[in-house]
């Protein structure tokens, strides 16, 4: 991928007495959706937080957007133009909808346009913009989750499994709104367990395995083909 905006070379990384990322190499390129996936366990999640500081890398260098950041503080991430998106979702759960979103406005107040275009994205957040976050459903706590990395505009988005657990209907308003984030030019790295949505918005896709990146590509060459599935990830996910 000539014009990548996120380059990991060689990239390990290790929690407590675990060896977790075995020498990572990724390009992600600009302006496209990548989706990160493979079986539980393999390094995902590691990956991504990795990429935003939250683990340190042992070896190895990270590039973004033409600067090493291998070494950098996670604020200095976010500041960068890194957005995060946790699989915990990472909101204040004793804090309005509003007050979520200003803490993660951090480099002033809340932008109205950005916040109707957040609203037309999400509306139950509109609905419930003076509510405690805690009192949300499942659904608008990961809308919620996603919006606050929304807040401001990002050059590059890490989201960890957005759609689990979800009911259809809202795992189909999340892919709508990670569609209109990538019109707007923002670069997405997902991991994604549902195979239909990681089909539906994923331009490329890399698999991981055993902490390492085993295979990239189109997502379509993926999708198409139930062979390269079970040979990659061990199981088909055609009826995804």
């Amino acid at each position: 991928m000539s014009d990548a905006i996120l380059t990991l070379e060689g990239v390990y990384t290790d929690i407590a007495q675990y060896h977790i990322l075995h020498g990572v190499d990724l390009a992600v390129p600009r302006g496209a959706v990548t989706m990160l996936l493979g079986r539980n366990g393999v390094g995902k999640t590691t990956t991504l937080r990795t990429i935003m500081g939250l683990w340190v890398a042992k070896q190895g260098r990270i590039t973004f957007d033409g600067e090493d950041i291998t070494q950098a503080a996670t604020p200095a991430r976010a500041r960068a133009g890194i957005g995060f998106v946790p699989e915990d979702m990472g909101i204040f759960t004793d804090l309005t909808v509003e007050e979520n979103m200003m803490l993660a406005a951090s480099t002033g107040p809340l932008d109205a346009k950005r916040c109707e275009w957040i609203f037309t994205a999400f509306p139950p957040l509109k609905t419930f913009w003076t509510s405690e976050a805690g009192n949300l459903s499942g659904g608008q706590k990961q809308m919620l989750s996603i919006a606050r990395a929304m807040a401001e505009d990002r050059s590059l988005y890490l989201i960890d499994e957005p759609t689990k657990g979800l009911a259809p209907a809202i795992v189909s308003t999340m892919a709508s709104a990670l569609k209109e984030l990538k019109a707007q030019g923002a670069s997405i790295l997902m991991v994604e367990q549902n195979f239909g949505v990681a089909k539906a918005i994923g331009d490329y896709a890399a698999v991981m395995d055993d902490g390492r990146i085993v295979w990239t590509g189109e997502m379509r060459e993926l999708a198409e083909s139930a062979q390269l599935q079970e040979q990659l990830m061990g199981l088909s996910m055609e009826a995804g």
